[in-house]
């Protein structure tokens, strides 16, 4: 049996006033914080690499030659 929306509205009002607005900003940064900083260590991406893969894949396109692109982007 799911809890119907006015039940949600009830228990989330109660949450509110529980641990106040500011308290829950944090909480909820906090844990996507948290869930970020998992699947980048799950990934063991760092992002530097990713992010110089990238740029060399937007200057190779800059310059027009599209079999150097496709053999970077296999190699990513």
């Amino acid at each position: 049996m799911s809890p119907s929306p006015m039940q949600l509205l009830i228990i989330g009002l109660i949450i509110l006033v529980l641990f106040g607005a500011s308290r829950l900003g944090e909480v909820g940064k906090g844990l996507g914080d948290g869930i970020r900083n998992f699947k980048k260590g799950i990934s063991g991406d760092d992002g530097e690499d990713s992010k110089a893969d990238a740029k060399q894949l937007k200057e190779t396109a800059r310059d027009g030659n599209p079999s150097e692109v496709a053999e970077k982007k296999e190699k990513v």
